[in-house]
């Protein structure tokens, strides 16, 4: 559970490297917790309902239910949900889509740590 004031971090992404690495990159954010890690984007809605995370990090493909569904779901929920799309290079048409359905941000895999580390502080900060 995050620490008293600190922001909550849902990390969504069927690789458990890329999932651990983004969590290693939001550990350095003194006022943020990983607070859940979803494999899918079915997850990724009954994660957001529990733990109303502050800022969700969502790949977009994956097995079962896409970044997509899940950003338009979460959306449906919470129209503030902050949400920073990290998917990999050659998806710009599936990005669009993405930020047209309320994501705030995308960032290309491969990603530099220190990309993501400002973004997502970023976005928490705001």
């Amino acid at each position: 559970m995050p620490k008293s004031g600190k922001k909550k971090v849902l990390i969504v992404d069927d690789a458990e490297f890329i999932r651990n690495r983004i969590k290693k990159v939001v550990e350095k954010i003194e006022n943020a917790d990983v607070i859940g890690e979803a494999l899918n984007g079915d997850e990724a809605i009954t994660l957001y309902k529990e733990l109303k995370p502050d800022l969700v990090t969502m790949d977009l493909i994956m097995p079962k239910s896409d970044g997509i569904k899940a950003i338009e779901e979460i959306i449906k929920i919470d129209n503030k949900a902050k949400i920073v799309v990290v998917s990999a290079m050659g998806q710009e048409l599936t990005i669009t889509d993405a930020l047209g359905k309320g994501a705030k941000e995308y960032i290309k895999k491969p990603f530099k740590d220190e990309d993501l580390y400002r973004t997502i502080e970023r976005f928490l900060n705001t």
